[in-house]
């Protein structure tokens, strides 16, 4: 089979009676290969047998031999799981359609180190469509011995995959039962070179004093979590050591990690603690300040209904428009309360778009009620519901007989509009908002509508 140009091979068969019999045609079917080179997991073939140099190496074969290479697939997902590799999938069906019949690649686990993989393979020598697997060393043909040895080396890649994550998961079980961080240090902390201690946490210099004042500016002055963010990204201009900035949800990960001041669970959620052997960054008294902080902030923000956020775009930098509550101590001692919409300055830190008290909000939008059709509203429905309702509550009262009721035609389906806008709920006002199919911005304290 390491000769495929051959199509015809002449043969001269000596006859029993000594005479010559004429050459024979006889037909070999070619042999075509798919040149097939994954990318190891291990890291010491990595360092060697990069897919480049797999591909080098199985050229040079291929060249020296007279092998015919048709195609060339490279891969980097891992072999361990069955059906996981889109382009391995793509090489078993090209083989059933006879694209190729022959595949070269490295050693037979770069092919399969799972049974549902390498079932595929021989199901497909089995049938006829794949006539060889040739690698650097070996040969592999549609026989019985040579398919056997292929499934014995294939079924050793998976009992070596098998013995290595329980080797793995024994390793980092005695490493956290040491107090060791199972993994890469977490942001405040590197990950020691030294061979003696290679397995220790060591403080960052650099972040550990910034996730400590992180830690304190939610628990002694009470910051919210988006505060801190800002702090770090815009005045601080904080990085990662990936040198990317910290993400808003980055920051309420560090306040959840008790490993700051020093236990750790491992696996996450499982409910198995241990006790690190790191230096803490913080204390646990800090740390659990910090916690009851976010906690009452969390509250109080689920609590908080405000009728018109997430309805409207700032009209300067295009970032979404949020809320806040302020009180005002009156001269008789009585606070007022009053809602103030603003730009959430999510797209530009720096946005110059101005606070607008709910009160103004709710006049601007008595404008966009004039302008807009009465279909787009939505309202008529609902309303015609309403007036139903109250007369049938009405017949009720009076026994069929009511004194009062509502012609439906008697009702401006705007001022009912305006009514909602400033008596409903923050619900049945969100609602009527919602209706609205064009866009409303924010800017300047005017709102305007946009198509679309």
């Amino acid at each position: 089979m390491g000769r495929p140009a051959a199509l015809v091979r002449c043969m001269k068969i000596n006859a029993p009676n000594g005479y010559e019999i004429a050459p024979v045609e006889q037909n070999i079917i070619k042999v075509k290969y798919c040149l097939y080179a994954r990318k190891s997991t291990e890291s010491e073939e990595r360092q060697v047998l990069s897919i480049d140099s797999q591909i080098n190496e199985m050229l040079a074969l291929a060249e020296r031999e007279g092998l015919e290479i048709v195609a060339m697939k490279r891969e980097s997902h891992s072999a361990k799981e069955t059906g996981q590799r889109p382009v391995f999938n793509e090489i078993v069906e090209e083989i059933r359609d006879g694209k190729y019949n022959a595949i070269l690649t490295w050693a037979p686990d770069r092919i399969s180190r799972n049974a549902g993989d390498l079932g595929k393979i021989v199901d497909l020598m089995d049938a006829g469509k794949l006539l060889q697997i040739r690698t650097f060393g070996q040969t592999f043909s549609n026989n019985p011995n040579e398919k056997f040895l292929l499934m014995i080396l294939g079924s050793q890649a998976k009992l070596e995959n098998d013995n290595r994550g329980i080797n793995v998961k024994r390793g980092l079980r005695t490493r956290v039962e040491m107090g060791l961080w199972p993994g890469m240090a977490p942001l405040g902390y590197l990950n020691q070179k030294i061979m003696d201690r290679k397995c220790q946490l060591a403080i960052d210099p650099d972040r550990a004093p910034v996730i400590r004042k992180m830690f304190e500016k939610v628990a002694y002055e009470n910051w919210s979590g988006r505060k801190v963010y800002n702090w770090l990204r815009f005045e601080l201009n904080f990085y990662t050591r990936g040198n990317k900035p910290l993400t808003l949800s980055g920051v309420y990960r560090i306040f959840d990690m008790p490993i700051y001041y020093g236990p750790f669970e491992y696996p996450k959620n499982s409910g198995n603690w241990y006790q690190g052997s790191h230096e803490p960054i913080i204390t646990e008294d800090l740390f659990k300040k910090a916690q009851e902080h976010l906690k009452r902030d969390k509250i109080v923000r689920e609590n908080r209904e405000f009728a018109f956020t997430k309805l409207f775009t700032c009209g300067m930098c295009e970032s979404g428009i949020t809320a806040q509550e302020k009180y005002k101590l009156l001269k008789d001692g009585t606070n007022a309360k009053y809602i103030y919409y603003s730009c959430s300055k999510a797209k530009d830190r720096n946005c110059k778009n101005k606070y607008i008290r709910e009160e103004e909000l709710i006049e601007e939008l008595f404008k966009v009620i004039d302008k807009v059709s009465i279909n787009e509203l939505g309202m008529r429905m609902k309303l015609e519901e309403e007036i139903k309702r109250f007369n049938r509550l009405q017949r009720l009262a009076t026994k069929g007989t009511p004194k009062y009721s509502i012609n439906e035609d008697d009702v401006n389906t705007r001022e009912y509009a305006k009514y909602v806008l400033r008596e409903g709920t923050p619900l049945e006002k969100r609602e009527l908002m919602g209706h609205l199919r064009s866009r409303l911005v924010l800017n300047d304290k005017k709102i305007t509508l946009l198509e679309g």
